[in-house]
């Protein structure tokens, strides 16, 4: 079964990376959830500043969000949804920094990881998140820590041990004005390099109770994710009752 699923997991990649619409219609028993989504659940937040140098060589950017890049501080996000459109499912982002499309600054995920076919299909249908499938565990140690685990391929992807030791304190959205995530459409074939049409931007909005938290044992494959070892996050948090809503998005 170990076997077969690594298997499975190898075979949705494929099919997502090499055209996303000549195998829509292959999917389209698959459960389809239009937004709004809200999700719960738990999780880890990395805050860090990414040099420049760092995003252009390991951020694992698309050639639409090359030009736009501007950087200032960006975000690692792994998460265990309870609840969702699509079931409970897994997540592993990375948000390089802030990006300028136009004359809009957004965020922009380059990198995501997720652990079911319906969270790829309807990420990407909904609002142009390049997800791909892979396996994870989110281990709770008797200490409180926790070990996160990604595997992809059935190679290691990534693997951090997190410990919370402050106080618990909320968190918010709210606490950023004009949140927004921007991606591109995905269409087969892709937009030209210099093209900013096609573009979805939405507005996520989040609570959640948080603790400061410790990181140790990282192991990143730098060749399939950015390499969080090479940086010193400014924060990390581990995060409780966490709830998410993403909205419908805006063509822009």
């Amino acid at each position: 079964m170990h076997e077969y699923k690594h298997s499975y997991i190898y075979l949705v990649n494929k099919i997502y990376n090499t055209s996303y619409l000549q195998y829509s219609h292959n999917f389209i028993t698959m459960l389809t959830a239009p937004p709004p989504w809200t999700l719960t659940g738990s999780g880890v937040i990395l805050v860090a500043h990414f040099s420049k140098a760092f995003v252009q060589s390991n951020g694992f950017l698309a050639p639409y969000q090359q030009r736009a890049y501007r950087g200032w501080v960006g975000t690692v996000m792994a998460v265990d949804y309870t609840a969702s459109p699509v079931g409970p499912y897994q997540e592993l982002l990375f948000i390089p920094g802030l990006f300028r499309f136009g004359k809009t600054i957004s965020f922009s995920i380059s990198k995501i990881v997720v652990s079911t076919p319906e969270s790829v299909w309807n990420g990407r249908r909904n609002w142009g998140i390049p997800k791909e499938l892979a396996c994870f565990s989110f281990d709770r140690q008797a200490d409180g820590s926790q070990l996160v685990r990604v595997r992809s391929q059935d190679r290691l992807l990534l693997s951090m041990h997190i410990k919370p030791w402050s106080f618990r304190f909320p968190i918010t959205t709210a606490l950023v004005p004009g949140f927004r995530v921007t991606q591109q459409q995905l269409t087969d074939p892709p937009a030209p390099i210099q093209s900013v049409a096609g573009l979805l931007q939405t507005r996520p909005s989040a609570t959640g109770s948080a603790r400061l938290a410790t990181l140790s044992q990282v192991s990143v494959d730098a060749d399939r994710f950015p390499d969080l070892g090479r940086i010193k996050p400014l924060a990390v948090l581990s995060v409780e009752n966490f709830r998410m809503t993403f909205p419908l998005p805006d063509a822009c």
